[in-house]
């Protein structure tokens, strides 16, 4: 049986089209069998594709010290039909910000612990433009989180 991952982005820039690449790049690695990984904007993504998912990956850029209001609507079309039904879940983050990211990362922990959904990887973090780090740890976190749906 196939499992889902929803990779929900809001990727308004350059620099958060790259991180989002990696981040896809490493969920659909070929040695990840048993996963269809589904990608979505924020601003499109329904309550039911974020039903019908078994794992997240979401990125957004910190705007103002918060996440985009695009990932916000995601979550306040969904939250309620996603509430207890979703719990255990796993999920990963990435964030791009310039500065001021520490809103953003507690908005989203916020309401993925309302949700019950369980962190399967560290929050990615940059500020300014990729390294090449930022770029292999964008890999590694949508390669952890779909590894987590296998099997």
């Amino acid at each position: 049986m196939s499992r889902t991952l929803l990779i929900v982005h809001h990727t308004p820039s350059p620099h958060c089209q790259e991180m989002f690449e990696a981040v896809l790049s490493g969920a659909t690695d070929p040695e990840i069998e048993g996963v269809d990984v589904v990608r979505r904007a924020a601003l499109t993504v329904s309550p039911v594709e974020m039903l019908e998912a078994d794992g997240y990956v979401l990125g957004t850029p910190a705007n103002l010290g918060y996440m985009s209001g695009a990932m916000k609507h995601a979550f306040d079309c969904a939250y309620y039909q996603l509430l207890d039904i979703s719990r255990g879940r796993p999920f990963g983050v990435y964030l791009h910000g310039n500065e001021g990211t520490e809103g953003a990362e507690r908005a989203i922990d916020g309401i993925t612990a309302g949700l019950g959904w369980v962190k399967a990887a560290e929050t990615v973090v940059v500020a300014g433009k990729p390294t090449k780090a930022d770029v292999e740890a964008c890999w590694n976190l949508g390669a952890t989180v779909a590894a987590q749906l296998m099997g």
